[in-house]
């Protein structure tokens, strides 16, 4: 596991009262794999919070990613939802869940509120 995925997984508790505002409730069981090794993470999400420990649990749903691509998540080098379209991970069980923690992630490098570029648009009509 790299610094970066450690320090996305400790901002999870502090962030959480921005990022969950709606009403998902549940645990997802997040499997990080390197090689023949497996790192567990365990979020327990309510509205406003989440809680995170390194163990394998009861969870309403689990995803899986290899580490290098969770590392490129959690700089915004990739999207979790298309990997998991492009079967890069896998998830399975409550999907409002992994929804909602993708919201965590951050958006990709140069990436800009479609409203501002179209005030600026505007802006800039003779």
């Amino acid at each position: 596991m790299t610094e970066a995925t450690q320090r996305f997984f400790e901002s999870l508790p502090a962030r959480a009262r921005t990022v969950l505002r709606g009403l998902v409730a549940g645990t997802l069981q997040i499997d990080l794999g390197t090689d023949h090794q497996t790192e567990h993470w365990l979020v327990r999400m309510r509205p406003g919070e989440a809680r995170v420990t390194r163990e394998r649990g009861p969870a309403d749903a689990i995803w899986y990613s290899s580490s290098a691509l969770f590392d490129r998540l959690v700089v915004g080098e990739a999207q979790a939802l298309a990997a998991v379209l492009r079967n890069e991970s896998t998830f399975s069980g409550d999907v409002k869940l992994f929804l909602a923690f993708r919201r965590f992630f951050p958006d990709p490098p140069g990436t800009r509120d479609p409203r501002e570029v179209a005030r600026e648009a505007v802006g800039r009509r003779p």
